[in-house]
């Protein structure tokens, strides 16, 4: 197959170099002329702009985007919308709000230009190993796309999910579900090193736990491999960010009277890592001073 890929970063650059693996071409576009030079290295055709990539492809025309969510895919499909002929087809591939992809497909739709949303997990190892992906859109139009899912898929780890908009929907939910398990794990690591056991080895702990246990998973094979590069994480801060997709999911679950509270939880915990001081926690001691005379630390 013949696809154009708008966003060569980590992820697209990854999709890319899959793709090609299995013998598929890329042409690409990034802004930056070393990411383009780099692309070119790996064997993707590189173009200075979205139109010279679009002009480019053999019609009909299929365009992956693989860039940040919002602001910039919405102004990308607005432009791919002016250029693109009836038959061609835009396929979102980054981290974007379900409800955004709706509208977008109704976008494109309105110019007769197809429309395939697909949350892609599986991170930086995704490129060895393949994706996960979940896909949404018009079904005979995804099923037309096979053969490049399973270039870019690992065995057994794509699917066709919904309507428009589903794909993005279920890969919402999912990093949700990330966000609990990875709270859960830094919540149980921090009890092994700071609990009745002083100076208990974590790289060890993480290396029953990610094989045989009833917890074992891809991301206790990350936290090994962190702790062995850093056995008690002293290079790191604590300072956890967020690209919304934990916020999207607890939004959703409100908006739909569904009970999410340990998503919710992991993540407020992300907010209270970025502050260097809780002015809640400064209420609180305050308050037990202020009714018990119980001792505050001051400053």
């Amino acid at each position: 197959m013949n696809i154009g890929i708008i966003g060569l970063g980590r992820m697209g650059m990854a999709i890319a170099k899959r793709a090609i693996k299995h013998n598929h071409n890329v042409a690409g576009f990034a802004p930056s002329i070393e990411t383009r030079e780099l692309a070119a290295a790996f064997g993707v055709s590189p173009y200075e702009s979205i139109p010279d990539l679009v002009a480019s492809l053999p019609t009909p025309r299929t365009v992956w985007l693989m860039v940040p969510a919002g602001e910039i895919t919405r102004s990308t499909i607005t432009i791919l919308a002016e250029i693109l002929e009836a038959g061609d087809t835009v396929i979102d591939g980054g981290n974007s709000y379900f409800k955004d992809s709706q509208a977008q497909a109704e976008l494109l739709e309105s110019k007769s230009i197809n429309f395939i949303d697909v949350g892609t997990s599986g991170g930086l190892k995704g490129e060895q190993i393949g994706f996960s992906l979940m896909i949404g859109g018009q079904r005979e139009l995804v099923n037309s796309y096979n053969l490049l899912w399973e270039a870019l898929a690992a065995p057994e780890a794509y699917a066709y999910i919904g309507a428009a908009g589903s794909g993005h929907f279920v890969k919402m939910v999912h990093n949700g579900v990330e966000y609990g398990i990875m709270q859960a794990m830094a919540e149980g690591f921090e009890l092994v090193k700071n609990g009745p056991y002083p100076n208990l080895d974590l790289q060890q702990v993480s290396k029953v736990w990610k094989n045989g246990s009833i917890i074992r998973s891809f991301l206790m094979d990350l936290a090994y491999e962190a702790f062995q590069k850093d056995a008690n994480l002293d290079s790191l801060t604590d300072y956890v960010d967020d690209n919304g997709m934990g916020r999207w999911t607890v939004d959703t679950a409100i908006e739909h009277a569904v009970p999410a509270p340990v998503i919710t939880d992991a993540v407020f915990a992300r907010f209270r890592s970025r502050q260097n001081e809780s002015f809640a926690g400064k209420t609180l001691a305050a308050l037990r001073n202020e009714f018990g005379g119980h001792e505050v630390k001051k400053k």
